[in-house]
């Protein structure tokens, strides 16, 4: 049977899951890991035992403001300061956006299929873990 590639199945956000946990796991850092599908329907939330609470949130809300924005958080952190374009768009939703560097699009054969998020470890951290993760899934 032939594999879809223009969608992201359950078994794709368990791959990118455990490549995220396993990167964070490298470095001693507790994550929370959240894919989102195209429709912004949460596929799959891992947190780590120890991981802040908050962890599973944050990681969510950077999967899914990538996943509206199209492009990874940590290149709209600048645009939303003051005097940025996309200023007021944290609070100009219903659905908080989280600006802040973890959240990753998902891209297959040029279309948006999803979003990857990491929260628990610094902005850097968790956008260093959900690269290396995107990175697992080609």
């Amino acid at each position: 049977m032939a594999t879809d590639t223009t969608t992201l199945t359950t078994a794709d956000a368990d791959r990118l899951i455990s490549a995220a946990h396993h990167a964070a796991g490298e470095q001693g850092v507790t994550i929370s890991a959240s894919v989102l599908d195209a429709g912004g329907h949460l596929l799959a939330l891992r947190r780590d035992d120890r991981a802040l609470l908050i962890a599973g949130e944050t990681s969510t809300r950077k999967a899914y403001t990538a996943l509206q924005l199209g492009t990874s958080t940590a290149d709209l952190v600048d645009a939303v300061q003051p005097g940025g374009p996309f200023h007021t768009l944290p609070t100009a939703l219903d659905r908080p956006l989280l600006f802040i560097a973890g959240g990753v699009p998902i891209h297959r054969n040029g279309r948006l299929v999803g979003a990857l998020g990491i929260g628990g470890g610094t902005p850097a951290q968790d956008h260093a873990f959900a690269t290396t993760a995107l990175a697992e899934l080609v």
